[in-house]
């Protein structure tokens, strides 16, 4: 099948060989928004970007790696303009603000729990990020691309069932994905393949870390590492996602 622009990433990333070709796209969805963010296109300085950047936030995680990636300009920028909306939505919520009448059960619950207008204000702004957000419709496109590809290109599916598979983390979203974009027949088929396929490449994580142990057993120091030198960091990303090796992402120079 003749590649697209839009199937070109998703190939790239299963051609990668990596313990999951999700945690891939991941990785360079987000390092190409820190760079719209943050780069040398200085998207920072333009108003409607900085209203979507101000309105949406960031995450903890997020404002992390936006630290590390080391534009001081851009960020003091950002964080300018945010505090200016983050100050007046807050003298709103003080001023509507009415504390609930103390009771013995509301005692017994947490404030948020209990309905405190000012705990939900600040728990749907931990919930919002400009990066998250536009992450997640990235993503969302690119797990129907999957499927498009899964039903129309041989040459990917035969790459993706030979492959070493998806962290788990992924491997549930695309399931999940797998109910609206699979009739009856091709879902039987879907996890037929899937599902050996988890299987095994789990095992095979199971058994590098196995043997990562029965190296430091002072019997077995000259034999051979196998595959089991970076088992570590691939053994966490295939139960939870990300590269927990990785350094912080600075942009190119």
């Amino acid at each position: 099948m003749k590649e697209q622009l839009y199937t070109i990433p998703l190939n790239d990333a299963v051609d990668a060989n990596d313990e999951c070709p999700f945690c891939f796209i991941e990785r360079s969805i987000e390092q190409d928004l820190l760079d719209f963010v943050l780069g040398s296109s200085a998207s920072y300085m333009e108003a409607d970007i900085r209203e979507l950047t101000d309105r949406a936030g960031f995450c903890r995680p997020h404002f992390q790696k936006m630290f590390d990636y080391g534009n001081t300009l851009g960020n003091a920028w950002i964080l300018k303009t945010h505090y200016r909306r983050m100050i007046g939505e807050m003298k709103k919520e003080f001023a509507g603000f009415k504390p609930g009448k103390s009771s013995l059960m509301g005692k017994l619950k947490k404030g948020a729990e209990n309905g405190n207008a000012i705990g939900m204000w600040v728990q749907e702004k931990e919930k919002s990020c400009y990066i998250c957000n536009q992450y997640q419709d990235t993503y969302r496109r690119y797990l129907d691309t999957f499927f498009y590809l899964w039903k129309q290109d041989s040459d990917f599916r035969e790459k993706v069932t030979k492959g070493k598979g998806f962290c788990l983390s992924h491997f549930g979203d695309l399931c999940e994905a797998a109910d609206g974009k699979l009739n009856d027949r091709e879902k039987e088929d879907f996890y037929g393949c899937m599902f050996p396929l988890m299987e095994r490449n789990m095992e095979r994580l199971a058994e590098d870390v196995a043997w990562m142990v029965e190296k430091f057993d002072y019997r077995n120091k000259d034999a051979d590492w196998k595959n089991s030198k970076d088992a570590i960091q691939r053994g966490m990303q295939k139960l939870k996602g990300g590269y927990p090796a990785d350094g912080p992402y600075h942009p190119s120079k």
